[in-house]
């Protein structure tokens, strides 16, 4: 845009926060919108939830996923009609996370990712993560859910968004590919960077804007938009060069961390079993391929049943090593390895299962992960959410730990003495 164009697109935002029935007033200024922000933000956490758990279904109606929409369209006319994309259509079945079980658990590794990562570049990369993913019917309408997750790092979409976008800029954005909604990101960066001090960090407020633009509330005037739809094209090429080079990079890292991640479960199983413990492999993990076998060679097939029969026996099948005392059949340890995944989410299920175990009496749960990741742990573990973790006795195991001791405690240790002595409780992390 020309210093001429920022003169009068600074003149047409002046003129939408002055207007008493724009999305300005209505929805930004509302005291609502925010109040609105920590639910939304604990009904993406219920989605997450229930697809690890195996139990969001194969229905949008009645989902966890229908509830948290629903309260993002409840959220005046700049979300009406959030939910249409995310409605089960059966005649094209899309978007295709009910019925799929792998594009399900892609969806929330989506969502999960967004939900704990404290970077934009993380954000993006989930976001290309999930484009790669192929998902039919799943496209960037979900920004809307990671608005109320990042609201200064993603703004939201629908079609008068992106109506107002291409009018404003001359660009020419699709609707329903998530390149062109990345490219059309940058240019609301610059747009939103150029008009801060009209607009917000919070993208709620450009998004508005562009909102009313293209609902056309502001008919705006024939302008030779040639050298604007130029720069539109450089963006989506420069975005679509950085998702091929993101996608070889993610899927390099993917296999290597898989790798690594069943390496120390293997790790684990045979220092378990050297112990003389029964050893439950995470369900989900059992089959994976490890040394001349599977993982779970030599492990339990089921659980115990006073295991099995706890409230957290959904959460206990899913912790990656579990160590059980064969004289009692009690749970003797637990080991969440968190090589490249969050390290919030492995302290959430570590909590749900010793506070879901033995009456919340169980002890030695650790996490394990890798030395480069301990000011993740530290981050995570000064969260006042976690502020019962010192009482659990969770304890943070790091990788170099556990490859440079195991053999000599397997030889010549007893118990969980030698885990113990290698591993660091919460207050002691530095």
């Amino acid at each position: 845009m020309t210093n001429v164009d920022d003169a009068w697109v600074g003149k047409l935002i002046r003129h939408w926060r002055e207007d008493a029935g724009a999305s300005y007033r209505t929805w930004f200024l509302w005291d609502e919108r925010i109040k609105n922000f920590r639910s939304i933000r604990r009904g993406i956490q219920a989605v997450v939830d229930e697809v690890k758990a195996d139990t969001f279904g194969n229905a949008y109606r009645g989902s966890s996923l229908e509830t948290v929409v629903h309260s993002i369209a409840e959220q005046r006319q700049v979300f009406k009609g959030a939910d249409h994309a995310f409605l089960w259509k059966p005649k094209l079945r899309i978007p295709d996370i009910y019925e799929d079980r792998a594009n399900q658990v892609a969806f929330g590794r989506f969502l999960e990712t967004c939900l704990c990562c404290n970077a934009e570049a993380h954000v993006v990369s989930a976001i290309q993560a999930l484009d790669q993913a192929r998902i039919k019917g799943l496209g960037p309408a979900a920004a809307n859910l990671l608005y109320f997750l990042h609201p200064t790092w993603v703004p939201p979409f629908n079609t008068a968004i992106v109506k107002g976008y291409n009018a404003l800029t001359g660009a020419n954005v699709k609707l329903g590919k998530w390149d062109e909604y990345l490219a059309m990101r940058r240019g609301i960066l610059d747009l939103n960077k150029t008009h801060r001090s009209l607009l917000s960090n919070d993208f709620g407020a450009v998004a508005g804007f562009l909102f009313d633009v293209g609902s056309g509330r502001y008919p705006l005037p024939e302008r030779d938009t040639s050298a604007a739809l130029e720069r539109w094209r450089e963006n989506l090429e420069r975005v679509r060069v950085e998702a091929t080079g993101a996608a070889s990079k993610a899927e390099q890292a993917a296999r290597e961390a898989d790798h690594t991640h069943t390496e120390v479960q293997g790790w684990l199983r045979d220092l378990g079993l050297a112990l003389g413990f029964d050893v439950w492999i995470a369900s989900n993990d059992g089959n994976r391929p490890y040394g001349a076998g599977r993982l779970s060679d030599g492990c339990l097939q089921r659980l115990p049943g006073r295991l099995a029969a706890t409230a957290s026996a959904e959460t206990v099948r899913l912790i990656d090593v579990i160590w059980i005392d064969k004289a009692s059949q009690d749970l003797a340890a637990a080991f969440e390895v968190e090589h490249t995944t969050s390290i919030y989410s492995g302290i959430v299920r570590m909590l749900d299962l010793a506070l879901g175990a033995e009456g919340g009496t169980a002890r030695n749960f650790f996490l394990v992960a890798p030395d480069n990741r301990e000011d993740d742990v530290r981050a995570q573990f000064a969260r006042p959410a976690f502020s019962r973790v010192a009482e659990l006795d969770l304890r943070y195991l790091p990788y170099s730990e556990l490859r440079g001791h195991r053999e000599s405690i397997a030889r010549f240790g007893s118990g969980l003495k030698g885990v113990l002595a290698i591993a660091r409780p919460v207050g002691q992390i530095r």
